[in-house]
């Protein structure tokens, strides 16, 4: 079994199949910053072009067909036609970022500095609104700007915080049509990203998409929220769900089981050293939206189901998997617990961990080629045991990465694919 969709497939049923599948790319958690990409076409002699950006919220850049054969990927994401500035994705232009790297962006999305060096990005294009993010002078990434306006508690309107999210058009079910089909004819593992299911992320709390965001949209207000207006957000999340099951409805007619994964929700739990709330928190605001979520693709789809989630989150992974989540990443393995022999010892046969592959935080950026083989070598052995691993980083590579670490990363991922799993 040596194609690409079959070894996803068979990690994903917990089947070792004595190679690692390896996912760069295909979601806005497993991405490279374009930075990279740029320099690791450059690396293998690709010819020279403009990175198509595909996450400008990260920066991320397509990693397409030429870099995908040579870094060895088997998985290919697909998302919408807009993004979360509300921005065509289908129609792009060259422009030269503030570091001077030419790229592909949106049409209505212009990556020019002011006079302090910053960049803004405007929701829809539509600079007589107010910026909804920037890109602070030196800075390779974009940060939302808060627009909250001042809280009635009276006059809050569930409704205000599900505006960005709606029912799918035909017009967008044929896009998805299109792309699905094209993805799948690469014979790679097809991941989808189809939005609307944010259940309080706070990338999209802010509303970047939006002229004028109503609602809740300080992601300090909506911590708050989570333990002083939960009747509030109960609601909200109740009209998310609705919307998000009559779109895998149409999905599911649509695309069928050319899909193997479905990214859900990208909602943080923990920070390097905790939770953002308690277990009980957990259980009675997000536990039952997200299992009325799950149950409902379970029972009607043949998918799996993508949560994504940074930091120490060893207290709330029970809660995961009793939601329904198939697969969890990054697996921030540099967090507190985060062990990753723990982690394959005590949830490894219910679970799927998409990363954990290499750290991000020291190893890749800072340590030495021999020291990054040598650690992705031993997380391939850990996380790799009977299946239920596909190798990415814990989250996004970023811009600031040696770029012979990152081949060191891959030779190194290889080198391990091709041979059998020793010691396990």
């Amino acid at each position: 079994m040596n194609g690409s969709r079959d070894k996803v497939r068979s990690a994903l049923n917990h089947r070792n199949t004595g190679s690692v599948p390896v996912d760069f790319g295909a979601t806005a958690v497993t991405g490279i910053h374009c930075c990279i990409v740029e320099a690791l076409r450059n690396y293998y002699g690709l010819e020279p072009r403009p990175v198509k950006i595909v996450d400008a919220f990260q920066m991320l850049g397509e990693v397409d067909a030429e870099l995908a054969e040579k870094i060895g990927v088997d998985c290919i994401g697909i998302g919408g036609p807009k993004d979360i500035f509300d921005l065509d994705v289908t129609r792009m232009r060259e422009q030269t970022t503030p570091w001077g790297q030419l790229v592909l962006v949106p049409e209505a999305m212009d990556l020019t500095p002011d006079a302090q060096g910053d960049v803004y990005v405007y929701a829809g294009g539509d600079k007589s609104y107010p910026p909804s993010a920037v890109m602070p002078k030196g800075c390779y990434f974009i940060n939302a700007i808060e627009r909250q306006y001042p809280i009635d508690e009276e006059q809050l309107n569930p409704e205000d915080n599900v505006e960005e999210f709606g029912l799918l058009t035909e017009g967008d079910l044929a896009y998805y049509r299109s792309e699905t089909d094209k993805a799948y004819q690469t014979g790679r593992a097809v991941v989808a990203s189809f939005g609307g299911t944010a259940l309080g992320d706070v990338a999209f709390v802010p509303g970047m998409g939006l002229k004028q965001p109503k609602g809740i949209r300080s992601v300090v207000e909506w911590y708050m929220s989570t333990a002083m207006r939960q009747d509030y957000l109960h609601q909200v999340f109740e009209k998310e769900i609705d919307i998000a099951i009559a779109n895998y409805e149409k999905l599911w007619a649509a695309l069928g089981d050319k899909i193997e994964v479905v990214l859900t929700c990208g909602t943080d739990f923990g920070s390097q050293e905790s939770q953002f709330c308690s277990i009980d928190t957990f259980r009675e605001l997000w536990l039952p939206h997200y299992r009325r979520m799950n149950d409902w693709i379970h029972q009607h789809t043949t998918w799996k189901i993508f949560k994504h989630s940074c930091g120490a989150i060893i207290p709330i992974l029970p809660g995961l998997i009793e939601a329904g989540f198939d697969i969890i990443n990054p697996v921030q393995i540099n967090a507190k617990d985060m062990d990753s022999r723990r982690l394959k010892e005590e949830f490894g046969s219910r679970l799927t961990f998409w990363g954990g592959g290499v750290d991000t935080q020291k190893i890749l950026p800072f340590g030495t080629p021999d020291e990054i083989r040598r650690h992705v070598k031993e997380q391939c052995e850990i996380l790799g045991r009977d299946g239920g691993f596909v190798f990415n980083a814990v989250h996004n590579i970023q811009a600031n990465v040696p770029v012979e670490n990152v081949v060191a990363m891959f030779d190194a991922l290889k080198d391990f694919r091709c041979g059998p799993f020793e010691g396990l």
